[in-house]
């Protein structure tokens, strides 16, 4: 008796802090430009440039008693040519063509400056998470040159830890935002007319 008595104490012991720790994540968002844009251009080639600027591939911590080993991380060499793509589908429904390095043709360049994932630090347990990303846009067009920076956010609440097609859908929803504010910026097309 004594011993199915420790042997169920351990169990729930044992289920208790496997709650408590979480495993890392890799990310594999799939960032999509949402809504119809305002077509300025006529056809004209424009050199369109993606460039991850973020110190580190870590957006930050799934939180939980040792957040330190779970980390959140999304690899540049999978995010940039999706994000690649959607610039390139911007630029095409402002009504320019995407030429990859056109001499002479206006040039934007995309940076990724900041993607990150918080969560708090103060339980074991993961409750929500705050979620930003931020990209720079910077147009040259004979000699006229426009930057701008576009952010987006999310906190999400959850009632348990969030598996890793749930963040990376957040992080993607974050991505997605934050991209449509660029090419909605009237003055990113007249820029580049």
């Amino acid at each position: 008796m004594l011993h199915r008595l420790l042997l169920g104490v351990f169990t729930v012991a044992s289920l208790s802090l496997a709650g408590c720790a979480l495993s890392p994540q890799q990310l594999e968002p799939q960032p999509l430009l949402n809504g119809p844009l305002m077509a300025v251009g006529q056809g004209q080639p424009v050199s369109v440039k993606v460039v991850d600027g973020r110190p580190s591939p870590v957006l930050g911590s799934r939180g939980g008693l040792y957040a330190e080993t779970s980390n959140i991380t999304v690899n540049g060499q999978t995010l940039l040519p999706r994000l690649q793509a959607q610039a390139d589908a911007g630029v095409r429904l402002l009504g320019f063509t995407p030429t990859p390095n056109a001499y002479n043709a206006p040039q934007i360049t995309l940076t990724l400056a900041e993607l990150t994932y918080q969560s708090p630090k103060d339980g074991s347990y993961v409750t929500e998470a705050n979620i930003k990303a931020v990209f720079r846009a910077d147009v040259q067009n004979n000699g006229r040159r426009y930057s701008g920076r576009y952010s987006a956010a999310l906190n999400q609440r959850f009632g348990m830890a969030p598996n890793e097609e749930t963040n990376s859908k957040l992080v993607s929803d974050v991505l997605s935002d934050a991209l449509t504010r660029v090419f909605k910026d009237q003055s990113i097309g007249q820029a580049l007319r």
